[in-house]
């Protein structure tokens, strides 16, 4: 018997104006199982053309894990949490990796996982 097909894995880019909002995405992200990791890099100088004008800003840019099967619930919270008007989501293919790596990825870029335990010391 055949094991299903795997959904193809990416690596979606986006910066954030600060590593504040960078990290707070990053972990609204993964608290919704929508990425199985996301690094929050250092802050980077970008230069671009916004609205006919060259601009320079500084950002936070964050590489997020996760599938494509899950990229476009993935793509829709980015777009409904980011400040800019228009945001950089970028995904690139994962051509090749360390296949124990890339299972995690697959189990873990999963939406639909339990939210993970949280300690209360109430409830003690």
């Amino acid at each position: 018997m055949n094991a299903p097909p795997q959904s193809p894995l990416l690596i979606v880019l986006t910066t954030l104006p600060d590593p504040a909002a960078a990290q707070a995405l990053a972990a609204t992200l993964i608290e919704d199982g929508l990425a199985a990791c996301v690094n929050v890099l250092a802050p980077c100088t970008s230069v671009y053309r916004w609205q006919g004008k060259i601009e320079t800003a500084t950002e936070t840019p964050l590489l997020i894990k996760t599938t494509a099967a899950v990229y476009p619930a993935l793509e829709a919270a980015i777009g409904a949490r980011h400040p800019y008007e228009l945001p950089e989501i970028v995904a690139v293919p994962v051509e090749r990796g360390l296949p124990a790596y890339l299972d995690w990825v697959r189990t873990n870029a999963t939406p639909s996982l339990p939210p993970p335990a949280r300690s209360d010391p109430s409830a003690e």
